[in-house]
C-alpha cells in the first residue's frame, strides 16, 4: 500500500541577519533631524597668466616665394617671442596653411596667388613684458596679434581658497539653522563638491588686435600699458548634517 508524499509545512519568515542596514530614512527622525544646506563662495583675484595669439601671413604669385616669405616672417616672430626668456611660459603652434587662390573667371583652373598663414599662442606670466612684446610683434611685417586673454593656472591657490570658503559657509549656515531651533549640529553625513568653476569673464571690451601691414616703423613704438582683468572664481558645495533634537 502506497502512502501519499509528505507535504512540507509553511516556512516562517526569517529575521534579517545581524548587522543588516535598516531602511534609509531620508528625512531623519524627530530625535536626529537632518539638515541640508548649500555653501557658496565667490572670489575676485588678479590673473596669473595672459595669452596672446600671433598670426603671421604671406602672399605671392609664386608658391615658393610665398612660402619663403612666410618662413622668414615666422622665424622673426618666434625669435622675438623666445627672446623674452622665462616670461614666456609656453609657446605653441596652432595652425599652418598655404592656400592657392584661383582666378574668378576662365574655363581653366589658374592660380592667381598663394596665401600662407601660421598661428602661434604664447602664454606669459610677466605683464610688463606682455605690453612690450605685444607692441614689438605688431610692428613686424604682416603680423597680427590678438589678445590678451587673462586667466588663472589650473592649480592656482585661488581655487582652493574658494572651495575652503564654500565649505565654511555651509557649516556656518547649518549651525545658524540649528541654533534657530534651539539645537546644535551633531554630525556631518555628506558633503558633495560641485567643483570650483571659473565663471565666464564679465562682459567688457573685446580683446585688442594689433597688426602690422607695412614696413617697420622708423623708430620702435612705445610699449602698451595693459591693465590685467581680475578673475572671478566660484565654488559650490552641498552638505548634509544631523542635529540634536530641537527645543520646540
Amino acid at each position: 500500500m502506497t502512502h501519499p508524499a509528505d507535504q512540507s509545512a509553511p516556512t516562517a519568515p526569517t529575521a534579517p541577519a545581524s548587522g543588516t542596514t535598516p531602511a534609509h530614512l531620508p528625512y531623519g527622525t524627530p530625535d536626529t533631524p537632518r539638515l541640508a544646506v548649500r555653501g557658496e563662495a565667490r572670489l575676485d583675484v588678479d590673473p596669473e597668466i595672459a595669452r596672446i595669439a600671433v598670426t603671421v601671413t604671406a602672399r605671392g604669385t609664386d608658391r615658393t616665394a610665398a612660402l619663403t616669405d612666410l618662413t622668414r616672417r615666422n622665424e622673426a616672430a618666434l625669435t622675438l617671442i623666445k627672446s623674452h626668456g622665462d616670461a614666456v611660459e609656453k609657446l605653441e603652434t596652432g595652425t599652418f596653411s598655404l592656400t592657392p587662390q584661383l582666378t574668378e573667371k576662365g574655363r581653366h583652373e589658374r592660380v592667381r596667388a598663394y596665401h600662407g598663414r601660421v598661428t602661434h599662442t604664447a602664454t606669459l606670466n610677466d605683464f610688463t613684458t606682455l605690453g612690450e612684446l605685444t607692441t614689438r610683434l605688431a610692428d613686424l611685417d604682416l603680423t597680427r596679434v590678438d589678445g590678451p586673454w587673462w586667466d588663472l593656472r589650473p592649480d592656482s591657490p585661488a581655487h582652493r581658497a574658494a572651495r575652503t570658503q564654500a565649505v565654511r559657509e555651509a557649516v556656518q549656515r547649518a549651525r545658524e539653522y540649528a541654533e534657530a531651533l534651539g539645537a546644535r549640529l551633531d554630525a556631518l553625513l555628506e558633503i558633495a563638491d560641485l567643483g570650483a568653476e571659473g565663471a565666464a569673464p564679465p562682459a567688457g571690451p573685446a580683446p585688442r588686435s594689433f597688426a602690422g601691414y607695412g614696413a617697420a616703423a622708423q623708430e620702435s613704438a612705445p610699449a602698451l600699458d595693459l591693465e590685467p582683468q581680475r578673475q572671478t572664481v566660484h565654488a559650490h558645495v552641498n552638505a548634509r548634517f544631523t542635529m540634536t533634537r530641537p527645543a520646540l
